[in-house]
Parts: C-alpha cells; structure tokens; sequence
C-alpha cells in the first residue's frame, strides 16, 4: 500500500518519504533541509504532495518553505506552533486526523521533547512517525515539558502503536542510545543482541531505522521502567514508573 524511502540530512537528521502508488500522493515528514528530499523526489520521480510535520524545532522545519516553493505541496502540523513554523497550511492537534489519498494519518500529541509535539501514526501502513518523542532505543530530551510528561507521552505511543508497527523518528541516535541503554538494562539478551546489531550496521554506513514497537518495547529502557531488574540496578524498587523513567533520563542526559 506504501512506498518508504529514508534518507539522511544534515549532519545525523532523517529523511523520510511516504508514497502511496494507487492515488500518486506522497508526503514528506520534517523538512530539516530541502534538498535532498528535492533529490528523492527525483530519483523516485514522486510528486510530492502533503508534509507531515512533527514540531516546531529548526531542524525540523528550516527547509520547509523551500521544499514547498518547489513542490506546492500543503504543510500541516501543530497548531501550537502556527505562528512558530514558517510555511504551515494547516494546524491540528491531539486526536485530529488527516486523510491522505485514501490513509488516515492520526495526529498523537506526544509533548515533553518541545510541548508542540505531534507523533503520526497511520494504522492501515502500520506505520508512525514519532518525531522527537521515541527514538530506537532511547527518546528525547525533555526540554520544553517535565519528566511526567514525557513519560506519559511515551505510555500514549506504547498503548497506541501496535507491536508490529515500523518507527522512524528524526534522527540516528542509535548508537549512543545502545551503549548508554547497556549500562541501565546489562542483563537483557535482546538488548545485547540490538547493540551488536547496531554496531554492525554503523561500521558500515547504515541506518538503524526503522525499529518496531515490539522491539522498542523489549529493549529500549525508556519503555522499560517497570521491570524488576532495572528498577533494582537503580536501587528504585519501590518508586512510580514515572520516577524510574524520569531517573533514566537523567542518567543519559550526564552520560
């Protein structure tokens, strides 16, 4: 039902190109630079039609109007930021969809990384775009919200993205996030497994992404805050899931 095409931009920001060959549409999530989604239109020889976007951080957005004066395509995003993002057609918010070509593409407010931020997920392509809020292994940086609610932004993807569902986020952070989720969930045969895997694929140039939820669910510690090992390697063993998450956070944002 969909062609997926990711590609990097600036210096470790994702691309990511969804088509839909039974109605011609495709839309681009995030603009963090214009041309090479201009390149992978033209490789692919899509016309680009919608843009999807997550939030209103610079690079996220600053190719944006560019990619619009050369395509036409209609931008829609947060309403929070409509006077931040430059380009905007459309704002939506937590629980709207948009309908394109025939897909739903509903709109998750998952704040907490920026309080503007919006995950897209399309059940029908089994397919989300978490922007900022999760990445494979590991999540954003809380900046413009507070622990608590990144947390829950985090529970809302896990109760509403299925397990077979294929992640892209903004950015290759995977590496990092392996290595620092080692020293949180050492013991965890799946993650073992996923950080050897990650090592291999950046040795030789590749994306880690997409990941899936079920494998987000079984190795990222973000996700993981209510089991009993880490809670114990944290000496947390009686606090909410909230404090343990927020606890983690802390840790990667000193490591």
């Amino acid at each position: 039902m969909a062609r997926i095409r990711q590609f990097s931009c600036l210096q470790d920001n994702f691309g990511v190109l969804v088509h839909l060959p039974e109605s011609g549409r495709t839309i681009a999530f995030d603009v963090p630079e214009a041309a090479p989604y201009l390149k992978a239109l033209a490789d692919t020889g899509w016309t680009l039609t919608d843009i999807l976007i997550t939030h209103h951080h610079f690079d996220h957005v600053q190719g944006l109007e560019a990619l619009k004066a050369q395509t036409g395509a209609r931008a829609v995003g947060p309403e929070m930021s409509r006077d931040r993002i430059a380009g905007l057609d459309e704002g939506v918010g937590d629980g709207d969809t948009v309908t394109i070509g025939g897909i739903a593409f509903d709109a998750i407010a998952t704040p907490g990384h920026t309080l503007d931020q919006i995950s897209w997920h399309a059940p029908a392509l089994k397919f989300a775009h978490t922007g900022d809020t999760l990445f494979s292994l590991g999540c954003g940086r809380v900046f413009e919200g507070d622990m608590t609610m990144m947390w829950e932004s985090l529970a809302r993807l896990v109760e509403r993205l299925p397990g077979e569902t294929a992640i892209h986020c903004g950015h290759e952070y995977t590496l990092a996030n392996a290595r620092f989720a080692l020293t949180i969930d050492p013991d965890n045969a799946r993650l073992v497994e996923r950080a050897r895997e990650v090592e291999s694929l950046r040795a030789d140039g590749r994306a880690t992404l997409p990941t899936t939820m079920a494998q987000e669910l079984a190795t990222n510690p973000f996700l993981r805050a209510a089991d009993p090992a880490i809670r114990a390697r944290l000496g947390l063993e009686d606090a909410s899931d909230a404090e343990v998450f927020a606890e983690i956070r802390r840790r990667k944002d000193n490591a």
